[in-house]
């Protein structure tokens, strides 16, 4: 990789005041169910890497307008989160410190998308119905760490500027409903060169008076699916990784890629010294120790790189296609099945069969673009900052289309294409994408539940009812109602705030209607060079939005839409209402109607972790089984061996190290061992589990050694935390493995 290029020739104070922060948001590493794929056994069971929430705050002036832009490693937003950190926002104490400058109107939060983080954290019955209920711990991480991060925004705003960006990804994603897509007009289709979109825009955020760069958000639309249903390790997916490889490579946090040498002398040496080294066996540390041995420490000066979800809905990371994992043959083109099963059908990803691999390189795909995009960036942002907000019923929308013709939006629903689930992560047996029926056993299922009213009946044709969601309000609400839309203005950079995910098409028609509203209605400010972005998942959610002509087949972005075939025309004549008071300066009449807070009605079913002793004889922090040595007796960078020590340990949930670090690699420097590799690395994995009495607590490090690895003597390092039964204290503990040569 390339050292990164930060200065500018221009180095001025800048137009505006701009601030960046990150938070860590990991949440319980351990027996919480994973949000995006509804697969109950998809618990969580240990780091791939760890999750962020990433901020930009950007401010006309001290007192101007200004918004900031939570970017989360979820899967997507909440509107209880959303209404907890604008509470926190508007505490007391922030208040004082901030003035009352970060409301509903212009703090926009946002989903990566990301199938591999911990759930429980959305308010509306369906969304958490696999993760048990509501998981306070998970909520918790999120809350803070958005509030966090935008307060080290705020507090690092400065004079600066920013420069704009866009290009095309290439390989990144492919559509995963192709015969949804032939649905739409072949007029419309033969505008656009592809069935998804490839362009990435990218925002460079640089310090004004230094010229240097602080930080980069970006958006381009793919799936956070290249990890499997399977998977149990916490993960932010591909656009994680994007993150992760872009702020390493930004800040010089990593060398240039070098080849390994093949010259073993010295090695030697390397093997005598860590054949001195034993394991150190368990012992107390103090809270904080894990915090210390970060290697990237977050003092609020980190360079911060953003990958932004956009219009996801109908495009997939699995780029090699879907096939029957019977015969791997094709899938059926129009349905995603096998022989007449969904469960059959299995989208691949670039690495297959290798999910961590896939994740690597879709990651770096959109990594490598955004760095060519960072360095290349000229165009320069300029202008107001402004923004729109409005609460809407979606389930009564009034929507004027053809003219005179006037429809409505209708209560949510899912049908049972939605049942059948995607390629990605295929659903429940006896559903296909595109089914319109529903065979006696479910609609019996689905009539024990709620059986849904004539209009919803009609009102959602040609989709076939299977959860009548909107209707069902037992023991609470178990959809979203009122949905949040919002515009946000950086000069000619328009970014859309949408509270789901639009398909490529519908994406597209959203984007070019609020342009052409903004041109026809803003007197010359907005041209043809006018930028909009859709920024999905943000604020709340509310799962898909298809196109009409989509909707018609039912696939699973179609059944997936909750409001019913003109949902999109809904959003498209409200967010024309908002670019209108954009582009004229004027304030937008308030509805009466806001989301609940469901907080206070929750379910929660799952269980707090016990306190917990070791086994007789051991330390929290022992090795269970050490690193086993290759017969050379020394690992070598880039290989296929990994270095692996078992630790016996306590359940991850009673402390989530938060800022820290469960795992290390550490390398030995003199006398002094000296963190290499955290559990924030994309090389590292810890993976948590139980023996086999299902009472005491493991935990396995692995290392895949990073071919740029510097040889030396290395370990494996272990931190946790206990709770006992007796007082409820946490007790801090970490323990080493032996030590091991890398050449």
């Amino acid at each position: 990789m390339a050292t990164v290029v930060v200065a500018v020739s221009w180095c001025v104070n800048g137009d505006w005041l701009v601030g960046v922060g990150s938070f860590d948001m990991t949440g319980p590493a351990a027996e919480v169910n994973m949000m995006g794929y509804a697969n109950m056994d998809q618990n969580t069971a240990g780091i791939h890497f760890r999750l962020r929430a990433r901020t930009f705050v950007v401010a006309s002036s001290v007192d101007g307008p200004r918004i900031a832009f939570v970017n989360l490693d979820a899967g997507m937003a909440s509107q209880l989160v959303t209404i907890k950190v604008l509470e926190r926002l508007k505490s007391s104490i922030l208040v004082q410190r901030f003035g009352d400058v970060y409301t509903e109107e212009n703090v926009a939060i946002s989903g990566i998308h990301t199938h591999a983080g911990p759930g429980g954290y959305l308010q509306y019955l369906v969304y958490s119905i696999t993760s048990l209920g509501f998981v306070q711990q998970s909520f918790d991480a999120i809350v803070n760490a958005i509030e966090q991060s935008i307060i080290q925004a705020h507090e690092s705003l400065k004079p600066g500027f920013i420069l704009f960006n866009k290009g095309e990804v290439e390989n990144a994603g492919i559509n995963r409903s192709p015969s949804a897509y032939l649905m739409n007009p072949e007029e419309e289709r033969a505008k656009y060169a592809n069935n998804v979109d490839k362009e990435m825009s990218i925002l460079k955020f640089v310090d004004g008076e230094n010229g240097n760069s602080i930080g980069a958000f970006s958006w381009f639309p793919t799936h956070g699916t290249s990890m499997s249903r399977d998977n149990k390790l916490i993960s932010g997916d591909n656009k994680g990784a994007a993150a992760r490889f872009f702020e390493d490579w930004a800040a010089s946090n990593r060398r240039t890629t070098t080849t390994p040498s093949n010259n073993t002398s010295g090695i030697e040496d390397l093997m005598k010294k860590a054949g001195k080294i034993k394991a150190t066996g368990g012992k107390r540390c103090s809270k904080t120790s894990s915090k210390s041995s970060k290697v990237r420490k977050n003092d609020g000066s980190l360079f911060v790189g953003a990958f932004c979800q956009s219009n996801v809905g109908d495009v997939t990371p699995n780029v090699l296609g879907a096939f029957c994992t019977d015969s791997g043959n094709p899938c059926d083109f129009n349905h995603s099945s096998c022989h007449g099963s969904d469960l059959l059908c299995v989208g691949r990803g670039p690495g297959f069969p290798d999910e961590i691999l896939s994740t690597k390189i879709i990651g770096e795909r959109q990594f490598l673009k955004a760095a060519d995009l960072f360095t290349t960036a000229t165009e320069k942002l300029t202008g107001e900052i402004d923004f729109r907000h409005v609460y809407l019923n979606f389930t009564d929308i009034e929507v004027a289309i053809d003219g005179n013709n006037v429809v409505r939006t209708c209560p949510a629903a899912l049908g049972p294409g939605f049942a059948a689930g995607t390629t990605d992560g295929p659903g429940a047996f006896g559903f296909q994408q595109g089914d319109t029926e529903i065979n006696k056993l479910w609609k019996q299922l689905r009539d024990s539940l709620k059986k849904p009213s004539e209009f919803q009946v009609g009102c959602q044709k040609p989709k076939t009812v299977l959860l009548d969601t909107g209707e069902m309000f037992e023991p609470y609400a178990w959809a979203p109602a009122i949905l949040p839309i919002q515009i946000l203005r950086l000069g000619n950079l328009i970014i859309l705030s949408v509270p789901g995910e639009f398909t490529t098409m519908a994406g597209r028609r959203l984007r070019e209607a609020v342009k052409e509203t903004l041109i026809s209605n803003g007197n010359g400010v907005f041209d043809d060079d006018t930028h909009v972005v859709i920024a999905g998942l943000t604020n709340t959610y509310s799962q898909y939005v298809a196109t009409f002509e989509e909707y018609e087949q039912q696939r699973y972005e179609a059944a997936s839409t909750l409001y019913g075939p003109h949902t999109l025309s809904a959003y498209i004549q409200e967010f024309k209402k908002l670019a209108i008071a954009i582009a004229k300066g004027e304030k937008i009449a308030k509805p009466i109607a806001s989301p609940p807070d469901l907080s206070s009605v929750q379910l929660r079913l799952v269980m707090d972790p016990f306190g917990e002793s070791p086994p007789n004889g051991v330390n929290f922090g022992d090795i269970q089984q050490d690193v086993e040595l290759p017969k050379d007796g020394w690992f070598k960078t880039g290989s296929k061996q990994k270095p692996t020590a078992t630790f016996w340990s306590a359940n991850p949930r009673f402390d989530l190290l938060t800022e820290g670090t469960y795992a290390l690699v550490e390398r030995l420097e003199k006398q002094r061992w000296t963190p290499a590799y955290d559990d924030d690395d994309f090389s590292l994995f810890f993976k948590w589990k139980l023996d086999n009495t299902f009472i005491n607590n493991l935990v396995t490090i692995e290392w895949d050694i990073p071919i740029d690895a510097d040889p030396g003597v290395y370990r494996l390092r272990h931190f946790g935390s206990s709770r006992s039964t007796i007082n409820s204290t946490n007790v801090y503990f970490t323990g080493a493995s032996r030590a091991f040569a890398v050449f």
